[in-house]
């Protein structure tokens, strides 16, 4: 399996392999930016597939979907990706990563940080679960988020993990000349990276916002299948 894992990640878009450099470091946050229904949960659940192929434990909160639907988005697309590279031993590896995953689901209006905190420490203090990624997907951004997400950051540092958050945009928001939509601007600090998926086509086009300039290099030609929702 581990030289499975490294083979796979050799050949994902992301770039990868175990002792790459992760997109980003512990402490930080990202944003993947889009109107409803153009594959922001699809490109998170494929970075976290990618961090577990590298051994590391992923915790994904989803504020909207329950555990089964959250846990079939990681099935089906995790099925695509072995198939697309004719993995043989797909059941087998699966497996093998299910341990470094953990999803944990709120209402919207129930999530707080010392709620997300008591719940990691029953996960952490009997030693059943230690996060180096934590997906956040379906919080909602509004003037009231930055406190929220302040906290965040700080228990993402004293916790060594980093973030992943899903930002849903509408049609009709402005986006200033810098483009960050008006729903990232009043916490746009905050964040290290941010992607914006663009549907054209048969594709959805992955545009850097924000970021380090190996990030932006790496993340221009990317796009994901509409299809498939495959990173390529």
């Amino acid at each position: 399996m581990i030289m499975l894992k490294k083979d796979l990640n050799s050949r994902h878009p992301l770039g990868t392999r175990e002792d790459e450099i992760d997109i980003l470091s512990k402490g930080e946050f990202g944003a993947v930016l889009s109107r409803a229904g153009v594959g922001k949960t699809a490109f998170l659940v494929q970075l976290a597939i990618n961090t577990m192929m590298k051994n590391r434990n992923v915790l994904h909160i989803s504020m909207n979907d329950p555990v089964d639907k959250i846990t079939l988005w990681y099935e089906e697309l995790f099925q695509h990706l072995t198939q697309r590279n004719a993995v043989e031993e797909a059941n087998q590896l699966w497996e093998s990563l299910l341990p470094h995953r953990f999803i944990m689901t709120f209402r919207v209006a129930g999530f707080s940080v010392p709620r997300l905190i008591e719940r990691l420490t029953d996960l952490t203090g009997q030693d059943i679960f230690h996060p180096d990624m934590v997906i956040i997907d379906g919080l909602e951004f509004n003037e009231s988020t930055r406190e929220c997400l302040a906290d965040l950051k700080s228990l993402a540092g004293e916790q060594s993990f980093h973030a992943w958050f899903s930002v849903h945009t509408h049609r009709d928001e402005q986006t200033p000349q810098d483009g960050i939509p008006s729903r990232l601007m009043n916490v746009e600090d905050l964040f290290d990276i941010a992607l914006q998926l663009h549907p054209s086509g048969t594709d959805i086009h992955i545009k850097p916002l924000k970021g380090p300039s190996r990030i932006i290099s790496g993340m221009t030609h990317l796009t994901l299948d509409a299809s498939s929702m495959l990173i390529k």
